[in-house]
């Protein structure tokens, strides 16, 4: 919301108060400042001056005009313009030499056209006033020459800039603003719709409200005779630009003023374009209507409409319709003021993508008292302005509406705002908003058959229950409709008494027992990953069904079954992510293109994963009571399962080369170690087996075990995924559950005791049949080895000819210490050869050399 203090000034006795010190008050009030600019102090030197002759240049391609002006000095002085719309007597502005325009614009004399100009005359968009630049601006006949234009057009000022949130709709307009800075400064103020309209009996035009869900009040009034060749007075079009709003002709600024001033959206038509009796609906199957920006629209049922007897003719409180528009032949108007639904308005205007100035403020809320009085005033201003004549009759249908009416205690604001304001401010305070404020005497007065409304429960919550003398019955003005329950009216009170005035206490830290295992967990794993060279990013946690594609999922892959977001950010990602590998691709992809080739990320998060027999939909409750247990297990039910995953990709060198010698491109054998070190964060060890599983490679893909509990998988990504992502070739990923290991943590990890008795090492080499996973032989190795063994280690693999066809060589190196003793030979070699029997027996490991 722009506005001039100038006309601000018009409704409050202000004192001699700057911009900036309204602003302070209007931001201590609770309204947001976005800006305050002073405007016309850059120009200079520009004044009245009275055509005196038109020379019409030729030879040139465009016309041009010798003229010769008075303002008011010794001898008149000649001035080359470009423009047409002027003729011989008519007053202008005139920039002499020296002047300055906004922009820091100079106007010099020169020569130009083969002959010397001697200053500028202006249009309105040159002096800042509007955007029109086809002409130039006609000043009153009577205007005294040589006055100086920025005076005379009120063009020096100071635009105040306010950012309206949803529920301070009144805000938008003058009428609001003033009412709250006279409240702020302690001076009385003057309500521009403070008039009273003639009565009549007969109606404007034929006119009725077929919803009242849609509209409940319609006016139409009626002018006859009107000038369409009136032009808007050059005060109110400097007005409407400082405002932020374009002038166009006088039936529309009277309107757009109008609607600024009061914050009551008003629209003229055409009365010669309508067709029958008027009427508010909704819109019907399949109708259609061309709205005044030229787009045809295809209307929903739910759309808010004003129809005649051809059809729809304007998006109620949005747009007009172009059949109805006012044209430079309108001499016969219909100027129609109403209360259109708030959300009504609001969903209509965001289901056609059209935001414009009247909707912004129905969907915030109007005034529902105003369309008679601003009807009125519209009437008045061009019957004033347009030489038109007020019609006899106005077209007053309505819907009854009881105003609310809220019961609070008087300390209701004390208890809130842990102060005490006392009962005699709290009345002032809601009165100085416009409330009606009625004491209650007694109990029986809020239980009998007319009262006012119970007090809610939490409310009358409370150290004491309050005393019924001291309740208070509150009526909101009808340009509050924000004003629904006693903690609005609370708020009020506090702002207005000033927010600074609320004590600041911190509270007090309750006790605690610090983080939880699985917090630390979830610590140690992030640093364990940022330490091993991986960067930690954080992705949005929604995915497309594109990317669900990408990752070659089959049909039935639980990956696929996805909670949907009801108001998604984006269209082409409406899903809860079920796996963090798109967003770690995408970023991948990202810095790839960034010049980043050697890359290493890893993110932790909550993926989503319905149920299979989980609702599609949890309940939507209401707010007016606690939900019961068994509405709670719904909704609980429909959640989907929320684990905790950690996730790891990789592309590029994983060892840097240089000087030093070549690097190491990363592989699968680094994810897989990833996981481990996730895992060993816990305590826990990973067990490594071969699978297939989307979206790794079928021959480099493995599955983490943690017991008999499936963690994830590693590996290095299908070429399918790498080229639906626009991965780098051989990329690798990993991905675990978290949660999984989180759920069998004991309690803080214990360490190991160091023993101080010496390690025995044995090395053992098995010829194993080629196809026998690794992870199975250490498996039966650790076990056959007992307790005795403290850690075992791969350290060759071959597979050539020594080893057999079909076979290959696994060499381990096992280490045994006992915490109490030092072993004999004997024993680590009966643990050893307990080890490789074992080994034998179950994948049929053979000692090499045997």
């Amino acid at each position: 919301m722009k506005f001039p203090l100038s006309w601000l000034r018009e409704y409050v006795d202000l004192p001699a108060a700057t911009a900036h010190e309204v602003a302070e008050k209007l931001t201590a009030a609770g309204l947001k400042l976005e800006a305050v600019e002073s405007v016309g102090d850059d120009i200079k030197n520009v004044v009245v001056g009275e055509v005196l002759s038109i020379e019409e240049l030729t030879g040139f391609k465009k016309p041009i005009r010798y003229c010769s002006v008075e303002v008011g000095e010794a001898a008149p002085r000649w001035v080359i313009c470009g423009a047409a719309n002027f003729a011989v007597g008519d007053r202008v502005a005139v920039a002499l030499p020296g002047a300055v325009l906004p922009g820091g614009f100079e106007v010099g004399s020169r020569k130009t056209y083969g002959h010397v100009s001697d200053g500028m005359i202006c249009s309105a968009r040159e002096l800042g006033v509007g955007e029109d630049h086809g002409g130039i601006l006609i000043l009153p006949a009577d205007t005294h020459l040589g006055a100086d234009v920025v005076e005379l057009l009120g063009l020096r000022d100071d635009v105040i800039e306010l950012e309206v949130t949803p529920d301070r709709g009144y805000a938008l307009s003058i009428r609001g603003v003033a009412r709250e800075v006279a409240t702020a400064f302690g001076v009385p103020w003057r309500d521009p719709a403070d008039i009273e309209p003639p009565a009549f009996d007969e109606e404007a035009y034929p006119a009725s409200i077929a919803d009242p869900t849609a509209c409940d009040r319609f006016v139409l009034r009626s002018v006859s005779g009107f000038d369409p060749s009136a032009e808007t007075p050059m005060w109110m079009q400097v007005r409407l630009s400082r405002a932020g709003m374009r002038p166009v002709s006088l039936a529309v600024d009277v309107t757009n003023y109008l609607m600024i001033e009061l914050g009551q959206p008003l629209h003229a038509f055409d009365r010669s374009r309508l067709t029958g009796p008027v009427v508010v609906r909704r819109a019907e199957p399949g109708e259609t209507l061309e709205t005044l920006d030229h787009v045809v629209r295809e209307l929903d049922p739910e759309d808010i409409l004003i129809a005649d007897s051809s059809g729809a003719i304007s998006m109620a409180g949005t747009m007009g319709g172009l059949a109805t528009e006012i044209s430079g032949e309108t001499g016969d108007l219909v100027i129609e003021a109403a209360h259109f639904s708030p959300t009504g308005t609001a969903r209509m205007s965001r289901r056609h993508n059209l935001v414009s100035e009247a909707s912004r403020r129905f969907e915030r809320g109007v005034d529902r008292e105003l369309p008679l009085y601003a009807s009125w005033r519209a009437v008045q201003m061009l019957v004033a302005f347009g030489g038109g004549t007020a019609d006899a009759g106005v077209t007053h249908s309505f819907v009854d509406v009881e105003p609310p009416t809220i019961v609070i205690p008087a300390d209701h604001p004390d208890r809130v705002a842990g102060i005490a304001y006392g009962r005699d401010t709290v009345v002032r305070r809601l009165e100085q908003v416009g409330c009606t404020v009625v004491a209650q005497g007694s109990q029986q007065a809020l239980t009998g058959a007319d009262a006012a409304p119970a007090v809610p429960a939490d409310v009358l919550e409370g150290p004491a229950r309050p005393d019924p003398a001291e309740l208070l019955a509150v009526t909101p003005p009808s340009w509050r409709p924000d004003l629904t329950d006693p903690n609005d009216l609370a708020e009020e009170v506090i702002r207005l008494e000033g927010y600074e005035r609320l004590p600041s206490v911190l509270p007090a830290a309750p006790a605690g027992a610090g983080l939880t295992e699985a917090q630390r967990l979830r610590r140690r794993v992030g640093r364990a990953l940022a330490a091993a060279g991986y960067v930690e990013t954080l992705a949005y946690p929604f995915i497309g069904t594109r990317d669900l594609d990408g990752l070659q999922l089959s049909a039935g892959d639980p990956r696929r079954r996805t909670a949907r977001l009801a108001n998604p950010l984006s269209e082409d990602e409406p899903l809860m992510r079920t796996t963090l590998l798109p967003g770690l691709f995408k970023t991948l992809v990202r810095n790839i293109g960034r010049g980043a080739g050697d890359v290493a990320l890893f993110e932790s998060g909550l993926v989503y994963r319905p149920e299979p027999d989980a609702p599609a939909k949890a309940p939507v409750l209401g707010v007016e009571r606690r939900p019961t247990d068994d509405e709670l297990a719904t909704i609980a039910a429909a959640l989907p399962r929320q684990p905790l995953r950690v996730a790891v990709v990789l592309a590029g060198e994983h060892d840097r080369s240089g000087w030093w010698g070549e690097g190491r491109q990363a592989g699968w054998a680094d994810a897989v170690e990833a996981a481990r070190l996730v895992a060993r964060e816990a305590g826990a060890e990973v067990v490594v087996r071969a699978d297939r599983h989307e979206p790794w490679h079928p021959g480099r893909c493995a599955a983490l075990y943690f017991g008999e509990a499936l963690l994830g998988h590693a590996g290095e990504l299908h070429p399918r995924v790498v080229e639906a992502f626009g991965l780098p070739p051989r990329t690798c990923a990993m991905e675990l559950e978290l949660s999984v290991i989180e759920a069998d943590l004991p309690g803080p990890v214990q360490a190991r005791p160091v023993s101080a008795y010496p390690v025995a090492t044995q090395d053992v080499a098995l010829i194993v049949p080629a196809g026998v996973p690794v992870a199975d032989v250490e498996a039966a190795l650790r076990e056959g080895a007992g307790e005795l063994l403290e850690s075992i280690r791969l350290f060759d693999v071959y597979t050539g000819s020594q080893a057999g066809e079909g076979n290959k060589s696994l060499a381990y190196t096992l280490r045994f210490r006992a915490a109490d003793r030092t072993l004999t030979v004997e024993e680590t070699t009966a643990a050893r050869d307990a080890a490789v029997a074992l080994a034998g027996e179950r994948t049929g490991a053979q000692l090499r050399g045997a």
